[in-house]
């Protein structure tokens, strides 16, 4: 958008070369587009503009690492594709799927992968209980409550496999509330990690199964 040409045109910030590294200049292509085309289309608010690297790109990117080399991955509402379309980006080697619903979404995240020249993404259209298969990680971000989200996800994670549920300031309330419900979903194990992410931390509930 005019209004913000720096931004638009990607102005990534220091600490994005060494989780994107050669990938940086499609991280930069993204970002353009969320800001142009995902405003135009109304899936990234006009005011969240100014803010595409720190609070949505970078937000999602930080949680690469995490992620083991060669998985299969499932994004569950992934909207405008946060995080699965960053870390496809950052990581070549994830075979990532992007589920979601709503129609005006899906064509906009598939009209994405093909200007981004992504051979690594499959674009679903679905609600996370019409999933038949199942993946090495789940992720979701800012899509419900742990609790409804464990019940939606964790079918999905494969034996060994893992949900990173990208959450706020409520992680622990909300592992506190969906303790029982995962263990019955078959977790081994419920973590709050926190990734750094220039002044605003990215907070992630890991959940093992």
């Amino acid at each position: 958008m005019s209004e913000y040409p720096n931004v638009s045109r990607g102005t990534p910030p220091p600490h994005a070369a060494g989780v994107f590294a050669s990938q940086l200049p499609l991280a930069e292509e993204y970002a353009h587009i969320l800001a142009t085309d995902g405003v135009v289309k109304g899936l990234i608010g006009p005011r969240e503009v100014p803010r595409i690297w720190d609070r949505h790109v970078m937000n999602s990117a930080v949680i690469v690492p995490r992620v083991p080399t060669g998985s299969s991955v499932a994004d569950i509402g992934t909207g405008a594709g946060l995080p699965g379309l960053v870390w496809a980006i950052a990581r070549p080697d994830l075979r990532v799927t992007l589920v979601e619903p709503l129609l005006r979404r899906t064509t906009f995240l598939e009209e994405t992968v093909a200007t981004l020249g992504l051979d690594n993404v499959e674009v679903l259209r679905g609600r996370a209980e019409q999933v038949r298969q199942t993946y090495d990680v789940v992720t979701a971000r800012a899509v419900a409550g742990l609790d409804k989200l464990g019940r939606w996800c964790m079918p999905l994670v494969r034996k060994g496999g893992v949900l990173l549920a990208m959450k706020g300031q409520s992680a622990a309330d909300e592992v506190q509330a969906a303790t029982a419900t995962l263990h019955r979903l078959g977790a081994t194990s419920i973590v709050v990690a926190t990734y750094e992410n220039g002044d605003v931390p990215t907070t992630v509930v890991e959940v093992t199964k």
